[in-house]
């Protein structure tokens, strides 16, 4: 079995990122081929972070004059355990600790962090060159939004502290955000990150299906078909291509055959905006909806939010016009669409599927 695809290296840094000790010696610099690493992995939208045992303030100023400051989210440079860092760095990202990755260049630091957390894979810093090349590093996609992934973890963040500043109910707050969904047609550009969303959403995703870049461009042809994507942004920055809807059309039933948003806009309303708007869009147009979900280790918030949404397992009778899944596990809930009105805490921009009629 692969291993899973890397989302955050947590480096050292004496004798792992730069060569020495930086309380011994103030001009440390990085060893070779660590800022190709670093520049590399964060070009395929790996995040990265630090848990070292350093004092902050004389070690993140040397990561300045470096020029490497920018490229770590979530820095823990202090004297706690190392497992405790990594710990709260994949807590703060959401991240599964099997996709985190720690260097360390001594042992008995990378044992601590095996034996607290063990799911997270430990690599030795001689290792680091190599690192680049490994199948876990190489991400099957990489996108536009990988690219600037990192800023918009870091948007992400200042949007979190901005909460936490903030007095008043949720919805409050997510007004003062400025929230702008746009939900349309993807392009054969955008399939990259289309297929990326059902590789990497599990938490958001409905059944956990892969859709490959050779089966969405046969979609996006077939007239029947809508591939959609959900973008979002606001005052702090873009939060990029957030969801994706797939959708089949039927002449007296709508299949959803696949929605994922990702876990960065759970807390937004994405999911709930997304089902609402279905929702509406169905009741104008007059059809029923039919929705695959298949349960994993991972998406029972995915479960709860269609239940909320108002899909059960009634059938409708119309499930003869739907093909078999052909997903072991895959069942079909079932939605009498109600009309919704716009959303209160966003800005919303989509289609008017309502008016694409199809003959019995």
């Amino acid at each position: 079995m692969s291993e899973p695809t890397v989302k955050c290296l947590v480096w050292d840094l004496d004798d792992t990122l730069w060569r020495g000790v930086l309380l011994e010696d103030d001009t440390v610099t990085p060893f070779e081929r660590v800022r190709e690493v670093i520049t590399t992995l964060d070009s395929r939208g790996i995040l990265q972070s630090i848990a070292s045992k350093n004092d902050h303030d004389h070690a993140w100023p040397r990561l300045e004059v470096l020029g490497l400051a920018e490229y770590f989210v979530l820095p823990h440079i202090g004297w706690g355990p190392k497992s405790a860092s990594v710990r709260a760095i994949a807590e703060q990202l959401k991240f599964a600790h099997s996709t985190i990755v720690f260097v360390d260049d001594n042992p008995v630091e990378r044992a601590e962090v095996a034996h607290h957390l063990p799911e997270v894979r430990c690599y030795d810093a001689v290792d680091v060159p190599g690192l680049v090349g490994l199948p876990e590093f190489s991400p099957a996609i990489v996108t536009v939004d990988s690219r600037q992934r990192r800023q918009m973890y870091r948007a992400g963040f200042a949007r979190e502290a901005s909460r936490a500043d903030f007095t008043g109910p949720d919805d409050d707050f997510l007004r003062t955000l400025g929230l702008e969904m746009v939900i349309g047609r993807a392009s054969e550009q955008e399939l990259s990150r289309v297929e990326e969303l059902t590789l990497r959403t599990s938490q958001m995703n409905a059944t956990g299906v892969h859709y490959g870049d050779a089966t969405l461009r046969g979609l996006l042809t077939d007239p029947g078909h809508e591939v959609l994507v959900v973008a979002m942004s606001d005052r702090f920055g873009p939060h990029g291509a957030v969801g994706i809807v797939l959708l089949e059309r039927h002449a007296h039933v709508w299949h959803l055959k696949l929605l994922a948003t990702s876990c960065r806009v759970v807390s937004l309303g994405a999911g709930s905006t997304l089902l609402n708007w279905l929702s509406d869009q169905a009741a104008a147009a007059g059809v029923h909806v039919v929705a695959d979900f298949r349960r994993t280790d991972r998406n029972r918030i995915m479960e709860i939010a269609y239940r909320f949404a108002g899909f059960s397992e009634s059938d409708c009778g119309c499930v003869h016009e739907l093909v078999a899944s052909g997903v072991e596990g895959v069942e079909r809930l079932h939605l009498t669409p109600l009309r919704h009105p716009a959303p209160s805490t966003l800005q919303l921009s989509a289609p008017d599927l309502a008016s694409v009629t199809l003959s019995s």
